[in-house]
């Protein structure tokens, strides 16, 4: 029998970039007229996976908000990972979001994407969930291409990298 070939599913997020990003919309923020003696902090937590947000009203949320998603985007990082919150009141009359940063695929993502493919009824296609990724492996280079085509055309509200192709 032919060695099975593979390859994994992850939802990766750079934050190399994602501080770039933000040091760029931290900068632009700064000279736009419109936020001129506004408060606009944008935090980020690597430790807690988080990006907290902090204006003065939520119009200025919002429009903080546009800026980073617009430059996240550039710098080629996945937003469909960055879950929003309601925002929420903080002292001083500001408005506080925070916004929680997803690294790798959480359990219940990782057991839907392992249903999808077993639900396309693909001979021989196998998917195991290994920690936060999922493997597939089958011995047709053919039929692993096909899974990941149905994949992309599927939304799973993350962001998939394929990688390890094998």
């Amino acid at each position: 029998m032919a060695d099975a070939a593979s390859f994994d599913i992850t939802s990766p997020v750079d934050f190399a970039e994602v501080d770039n990003a933000l040091n760029q919309a931290r900068k632009e923020v700064g000279q736009r007229y419109d936020f001129k003696g506004a408060t606009a902090e944008i935090t980020l937590s690597t430790a807690e996976q988080t990006l907290t947000l902090l204006t003065d009203d939520e119009m200025k949320m919002n429009a903080v908000w546009e800026v980073v998603m617009a430059k996240l985007t550039k710098r080629g990082v996945p937003v469909k990972n960055f879950k929003t919150t309601p925002s929420e009141a903080a002292a001083g009359a500001k408005v506080r979001r925070v916004i929680t940063i997803q690294q790798g695929l959480p359990i219940e993502t990782s057991k839907e994407i392992v249903k999808f493919i077993k639900d396309l009824k693909m001979k021989k296609v196998q998917a195991s969930i290994q920690a936060d990724q999922v493997r597939v492996t089958s011995p047709s280079k053919d039929e692993l291409q096909q899974t990941m085509s149905h994949l992309r055309e599927h939304d799973f509200g993350i962001s998939l990298h394929f990688g390890n192709y094998r």
